[in-house]
This record gives structure tokens, C-alpha cells and sequence, in this order.
């Protein structure tokens, strides 16, 4: 068991920074980074933009997905020295679909403090702003960028209960559009671009007329999906009830009935059999 107790070890700050408009820093934040030594951050051209704003002047080290693992002996060199660290990404919460886990990981294994500040963030602003039910939700982040494995991973959330936040870019915006389709056309969505920026932006539509609207979207892009209200206890339920619950959500019937054979752990045949039954 861990027990978290702050003492007087040098600390890893984890620091928010604005995903746009800059009057998002807060006043912990600034004052945090004016003491602490050193900065690591994503890049470092990001954050001197935003220093260069506050008027602040601080020694940054890249660390990024790419060489983070690289800079634990850097880091720890810090903390052993006692000297207090800060830790940013481009923009919003380190660690959250951002570099910071590995250095934060690293930082704890080795009896130091990390302490996470409060601050921006895309994920909540969307889901707020959306219309759609924001309890529970469940926050995915960037799905794979490989079409079959991204497909994959969204065949596992047909059944999530839960409101789904995710991210995208604008280049593959509309094919994970078209991948969402096995969620249901009726599904309700929100596209939340450019959040906090001069040309914020909600859709608020269906995943079947985003695709039929043919959207060109730029810009960074937060999916706000709703969940599946159709998941039901099936024990109750014949095969081609719950055929049809997935039909009436605009699901087409063969990936219906894949979908509960999934759930049934029956053979596809067998529910494909129901299905024609319902015709005779």
C-alpha cells in the first residue's frame, strides 16, 4: 500500500496550461512555475510562447513521447539536488493523452513528490457544453490510428453505457465517423472544435447526419458520444427482441445480429436464424 504524504523532498509539479485562450492559466500555476528550477515540456517553442506571455523566464528540457524515457537520469538529477521540477505539455493536462506518465512514474518510484495542479483541460469544457447526459462518462481519448484496429476498439464500446469522450484529428475525423457507424446512426454526438480559441465551435447532430452532412473540420476536435441506452438485461428478452433494439438505434441488422451473438455467446447462425423467422 501506498500512502501519499507530501514532506519536504523536492517536488514534480504537474502543470496546466491554457488549450487556447490564455487568461485560462490560473494564478497556482504561474507562481508554480516561477519557482520551480527547471521545466520539462513537450515542446519547447509551445512553452516559451506561453512564458514569453507571462513574462517568465525558466530553463526547458524537451520531453516528449519520444525521448521521455530518456530524461529520467535528467529529472532525477533535480530531484536528488532538491531542486523542485515543473512538468507541461503543449497545451491543457500533462499525462492526460499528453507525455508526463513516464517521468511522473519514475518520480514516485524513487520516493519523491508529484503534485498535479488543477487547471485546463478539453475533456470536461466539451462534455459540458455537449447537451448530452454527462453521468457517467467514460473518457477514451485518441483511438488507434490504424483503421483496423481503431474499428476494434470501438466494436468494444457498442455496449458502454456511459457517455464516451474521445479525441480526434482533423485529418482522420471522417473516417472514425464512418467507423462509429456500428455504434448506431441514431446516436446522438457533439464535435466540440477549437475549444476556448476565436473560432470555438459545437455540432450537435447524429453520428448518421455527421456523416451525411459531409463536415470539414479543422482544428482540434473533442467527440462527445452518447451511450448506449438500449444495453438491457437480455435474459428477459428474445433473440429477436434484442435484434431489434439495436435495429431501431440505426444499427444495420447483420451487425446487430453480430452483436448479439457477441453478447450471447451463441453462434451468429443461430441469431441470423431468428432474425429470418421474423419474415415468415
Amino acid at each position: 500500500m501506498s500512502q501519499i504524504s507530501y514532506d519536504e523532498k523536492a517536488k514534480l509539479y504537474l502543470i496546466p496550461t491554457p488549450i487556447g485562450n490564455m487568461d485560462d492559466i490560473t494564478l497556482r500555476a504561474i507562481n508554480t512555475l516561477k519557482e520551480v528550477e527547471v521545466v520539462f515540456c513537450e515542446d519547447t517553442r509551445e512553452t516559451m510562447k506561453l512564458l514569453n506571455y507571462l513574462n517568465l523566464k525558466k530553463k526547458l528540457i524537451a520531453s516528449h513521447e519520444h525521448n521521455e524515457s530518456t530524461n529520467e537520469k535528467k529529472l532525477l538529477e533535480y530531484l536528488n539536488n532538491g531542486y523542485n521540477v515543473g512538468l507541461v505539455s503543449d497545451r491543457g493536462t500533462p499525462v492526460i493523452s499528453d507525455p508526463g506518465y513516464v517521468l511522473s512514474k519514475i518520480t514516485i518510484e524513487n520516493g519523491y513528490n508529484v503534485v498535479a495542479l488543477p487547471g485546463a483541460t478539453a475533456l470536461i469544457p466539451a462534455l459540458i457544453s455537449s447537451g448530452i447526459e454527462p453521468m457517467p462518462f467514460l473518457y477514451y481519448g485518441f483511438l488507434n490510428s490504424k483503421s483496423s484496429q481503431r474499428k476494434k476498439e470501438i466494436e468494444n464500446l457498442v455496449n458502454e453505457k456511459a457517455t464516451l469522450i474521445l479525441y480526434e484529428s482533423p485529418h482522420r475525423i471522417k473516417e472514425t465517423l464512418k467507423d462509429l457507424k456500428v455504434l448506431g446512426e441514431n446516436r446522438k454526438i457533439a464535435i466540440v472544435r477549437e475549444l476556448t480559441k476565436k473560432h470555438e465551435e459545437i455540432i450537435r447532430t447524429t453520428i448518421g447526419d455527421a456523416i451525411n452532412s459531409n463536415l470539414e473540420l479543422i482544428g482540434e476536435l473533442v467527440l462527445i458520444i452518447e451511450g448506449n441506452k438500449n444495453v438491457a438485461e437480455y435474459d428477459n428478452l428474445s433473440i429477436q427482441d434484442h435484434i431489434d433494439l439495436y435495429i431501431k438505434d440505426g444499427i444495420k441488422p447483420m451487425d446487430a445480429i453480430k452483436q448479439v451473438a457477441k453478447e450471447r455467446n451463441i453462434k451468429k447462425s443461430i441469431v441470423y436464424d431468428e432474425y429470418l423467422k421474423k419474415d415468415k
